[in-house]
């Protein structure tokens, strides 16, 4: 599915919209892009989207080149606009793209599309067999408690942001057809899997059910 499709937006609102949708945005892209190696050269970003995470990579690094996957083709014709010559894309499946050789990988808001704990875990290394020593892998998402009492009040937070713009019978509806696709894990299994996969992990923020997760590939695992 489109990320159109899936937000049930036009894909030209994107950027204004995911604002509306996806509380402290800027922040956990701030932080996710400031977690990336000063001395990274080559960037990978799963599910680049329209290049958001990706941009501040470039701004930030700017010996660096950009990776970007994504299984949207067209929303990878935008993030091409935003991001310029120092990035190259690749039109493809998180689940079936080889992940080219590289020095960090970002991903915002995308691997929640991923189904199964065996497809996430295959992901994750696959990734960290893409990275040379000591790579890093930052993820923004979300990551709701497991405790259903804690997991309902950050629901509520959720649902308050998205009030600030919709009225509630929208945002209860915007949530419903979210739940078709997205597959949410708690931090702590999430953080699990990518502990299997081979990667030390950090929580660098959190907030509610959202937080960056870092994961420093560990020094005894071959690539």
């Amino acid at each position: 599915m489109s990320v159109a499709a899936h937000l049930g937006i036009d894909l030209a609102e994107y950027d204004a919209r995911i604002r509306t949708f996806i509380p402290h945005y800027e922040e956990m892209l701030d932080v996710a892009a400031s977690a990336v190696p000063r001395n990274a050269r080559t960037i990978v970003d799963l599910g680049t989207g329209t290049g958001a995470l990706g941009r501040r990579c470039l701004d930030r690094l700017p010996r660096a080149r950009l990776v970007g996957i994504d299984a949207d083709a067209d929303v990878l014709a935008i993030a091409a606009e935003r991001l310029g010559p120092r990035a190259q894309f690749i039109a493809g499946s998180l689940a079936r793209t080889p992940i080219p050789r590289c020095d960090a990988i970002v991903t915002s808001l995308a691997l929640h599309h991923i189904r199964t704990r065996a497809a996430k875990l295959s992901l994750y290394e696959r990734a960290r067999a893409s990275m040379r020593a000591r790579g890093r892998l930052v993820s923004v998402d979300c990551y709701p408690a497991r405790n259903r009492a804690v997991a309902a009040v950050q629901h509520e937070a959720w649902h308050r942001h998205l009030r600030h713009t919709y009225d509630g019978r929208t945002a209860t509806a915007l949530f419903r057809a979210w739940a078709r696709d997205d597959h949410y894990l708690p931090l702590e299994t999430e953080s699990a899997i990518m502990t299997e996969a081979g990667f030390q992990v950090e929580v660098l923020w959190r907030e509610d059910a959202f937080a960056v997760l870092l994961g420093i590939a560990h020094r005894g695992v071959t690539s």
